[in-house]
């Protein structure tokens, strides 16, 4: 199974900001607040990691997960 099926064709940025809209309590306006956003995510779960705090799972564990959820 591809990544297209899962997801319809769409700019890879207008998935993040609409992901992050719907986290927030305001509506992500610009793609400039989009950038920003990700960075702070990006580094809060880079410092998470670094720390210990996320344990992380291989690529074979995520993709059987998918896979099984995909296929109930």
């Amino acid at each position: 199974m591809t990544h297209d099926a899962l997801l319809p064709r769409a700019k890879p940025v207008n998935v993040a900001a609409e992901l992050l809209a719907s986290r927030d309590e305001e509506p992500v306006e610009s793609l400039e607040e989009v950038e920003r956003a990700w960075a702070a995510e990006i580094e809060r779960r880079a410092r998470r990691v670094l720390s210990g705090g996320a344990a992380g799972r291989t690529w074979a564990e995520v993709k059987d997960r998918i896979e099984r959820r995909l296929a109930e």
